[in-house]
């Protein structure tokens, strides 16, 4: 290497002296913290915005759009010298310690390159796209072991003593080619055709193979999600893991598929990769200052009657399903979620909450399970019968006489949300894989020779059928065939049973006959009486990432005292009534405050969390009637309802034993 600065300081191109004058003005800082890192054999990164080269030089920033195997390797030259220069002299060392490997990484955020038009899809990539500096987006499925590669070695020429680096061929497996004849540029060409390798020349990397997969959330239905083979070298590897989004800048390239006996072979596509960043589809939706001043606005509206404004938010979670206010209710606050802690022994408490939706055919669960998906900015949807415990959590699979572990669904959602219809079609020993992803929010692998552990960060929404006829009089375990452990491990549990309701079903078919009428219409904008879509969404993000809700002391007492009386009640149903339910009615309180727009936990989320456990309970301990979750229908004044309920949950609470006055 030193070699290789010692012919670029005598006659320095043009392009390099560009090249380190512009990161010497932009980067000095990047620079100096270079320099006065401790070790000089580590491969340090030096990050330039390719938005701020275009500004500064458009013909040199087109240059390394164009050209980037030439115009990278250039950089990174330029980068070496300008660190030089910064120390103080560029034929010694003064003010640090002299690095020898520093590579300029390209972030192409806000600049052209992350438009459509020149960052196609990894499914869309043609030859045309091959030696251009391109922008992939998608989610790791497969990350390979770290391995190491010569990345450069120097040779001489043995007749005009000509020195000069020779790269490896990544299309070729890493092989060194020489060339046929000494590459020397002079006046009369040496010719030479007799090379010896200089000591000490070798210059070796660290070199990693993970394959990204095209985000399912931007494709259509039908469409099989492609893949693509990414090489991460130097400083790049072990940044992602699987499950991980990512947006990668690089060359693209391709390699020989191994040779196989009577199999063609073929030239593979993969991506060089300059520059890795996680993707911040997993972080909140971008939303503007005007659509939060809308929400503001909206809250404001409704100061006086703040359920009403609730239930505004809440018709329009799957608006083409009529009434069931529980489930929707339900939907919003698992998607919303509560506020992760860790407690004093270091252990973290999941903020995530699980739903499942136990009922007869035909009473939406499917509809509100797609709907979930489309509200969660990450999202995975299975079904029960397709999904063995491998394709859920993770699989070990060998490549080119290699094992790598490879995503599952789980790990695929991590930071999003796991719709699983049918839980009931999986088999026993594939639904216990999922009880440390539900409670810990990690999976503990331990296949052919890797032992390891991934994050699920994700919340779980299920679906499930009763096996034969529900009988209210058995628990829960018993009529739908799931574990106790399993159950318990759902935050609310809602039980939809299609009973004769010749009432209901009028009230039901006129709907649905009307929508078919309205079909065509347009939808008014004002959010007092309906929310879009895309309106809805960002609420439930910006909420989830802007509130973290605290418990009042009022609320403490009445979400504890109502767990003691589960806990003596409830002797049918001891599997859904353990420590789980005291956690459950935490988080579901801090999800009804976000959706609420408060910061503060009050006696209205305790006793609205309550509810909706009462509603997921076969027999209630408070509420005399717990009803059928799917005739539940949104009421003309539910603040006026909610105080009824409000005043007869407080006297059971406050009848039972002594306890201390609650709302006094």
């Amino acid at each position: 290497m030193d070699i290789s600065l010692a012919a670029m300081d005598d006659s320095a191109t043009s392009p390099v002296k560009a090249l380190a004058s512009f990161l010497i003005r932009r980067h000095s800082d990047q620079l100096l913290s270079i320099a006065h890192s401790p070790d000089p054999k580590l491969h340090y990164p030096l990050f330039v915005e390719f938005a701020e080269l275009m500004d500064d030089d458009p013909p040199l920033a087109r240059l390394v759009f164009s050209h980037p195997t030439e115009y990278l390797r250039i950089f990174d030259d330029a980068a070496v010298w300008a660190h030089k220069i910064t120390l103080g002299d560029s034929k010694g060392c003064i003010n640090g310690i002299k690095k020898d490997f520093i590579h300029v990484r390209i972030n192409v955020a806000g600049s052209p390159l992350e438009w459509p038009e020149t960052s196609p899809s990894i499914g869309s990539i043609r030859v045309k796209h091959r030696g251009v500096l391109l922008t992939l987006k998608g989610t790791v499925i497969r990350s390979g072991a770290i391995k190491m590669y010569e990345g450069e070695r120097w040779y001489i020429c043995r007749r005009c003593k000509h020195k000069f680096p020779v790269y490896p061929e990544l299309e070729a497996r890493n092989s060194i080619q020489l060339p046929s004849f000494c590459p020397s540029q002079r006046a009369k060409p040496c010719e030479g055709k007799s090379f010896e390798c200089l000591e000490g020349s070798v210059v070796r990397h660290d070199y990693q193979e993970i394959k990204i997969q095209e985000s399912t959330q931007v494709l259509g239905v039908g469409s099989i999600p492609r893949a693509i083979l990414v090489i991460l070298k130097d400083d790049l590897v072990d940044l992602v893991k699987a499950g991980d989004d990512v947006i990668v800048t690089g060359v693209l390239s391709a390699k020989w598929s191994p040779d196989i006996k009577d199999v063609r072979c073929d030239l593979d596509p993969m991506l060089i990769a300059n520059h890795v960043r996680t993707n911040e589809l997993k972080a909140e939706v971008d939303i503007p200052d005007d659509i939060i001043m809308n929400f503001r606005q909206f809250w404001s509206d409704f100061k006086d009657t703040p359920l009403k404004g609730r239930n505004a938010i809440l018709r329009g979670i799957c608006p083409q399903v009529f009434g069931l206010f529980t489930v929707k209710l339900a939907v919003a606050l698992t998607l919303i979620g509560g506020v992760q802690h860790v407690d004093v022994s270091g252990t973290k408490v999941r903020g995530e909450s699980h739903l499942l939706l136990v009922g007869d055919p035909g009473t939406g669960k499917s509809q509100f399970l797609k709907f979930a998906a489309k509200l969660s900015n990450r999202a995975v949807i299975t079904t029960g019968l397709g999904s063995t415990s491998a394709g859920l959590t993770v699989a070990a699979v060998k490549d080119g006489g290699e094992w790598m572990l490879e995503a599952g669904a789980l790990v695929l959602a991590d930071g999003g949300l796991c719709c699983i219809d049918e839980v009931d079609s999986m088999r026993e020993h594939d639904r216990a894989t999922i009880h440390e992803a539900m409670e810990q929010q990690t999976i503990s692998v331990a296949k052919a020779g890797l032992v390891t552990t991934l994050s699920t960060r994700t919340i779980v929404f299920g679906a499930t059928n009763p096996k034969g006829h529900y009988d209210p009089e058995q628990p829960l375990s018993v009529n739908t065939t799931l574990s106790g452990p399993l159950l318990s491990r759902f935050d609310i549990v809602l039980v939809l049973l299609d009973t004769k309701n010749p009432e209901w079903d009028a009230v039901v078919s006129s709907h649905i006959l009307s929508e078919c009428q309205q079909e065509k219409g347009k939808r008014d904008n004002d959010l007092s009486s309906n929310w879009p879509l895309t309106m809805l969404r960002r609420y439930l993000q910006f909420v989830k990432g802007y509130f973290r809700p605290v418990l009042t002391k009022e609320a403490e007492q009445i979400i504890s005292r109502y767990y003691q009386l589960q806990r003596r009640s409830a002797m049918d149903n001891a599997a859904r009534t353990t420590v789980r339910m005291l956690e459950s009615l935490i988080r579901l309180a801090q999800a009804h405050a976000r959706l609420m727009f408060r910061n503060e936990v009050t006696r209205l989320d305790a006793i609205t969390a309550i509810l909706c456990i009462e509603s997921s309970m076969t027999t209630s301990a408070l509420v005399d009637s717990v009803g059928n979750a799917l005739h539940s229908n949104f009421t003309e004044n539910p603040d006026e309802e909610y105080a009824k309920q409000e005043i007869l949950i407080l006297e059971k609470l406050k009848s039972i034993d002594e306890f201390p006055e609650i709302g006094s």
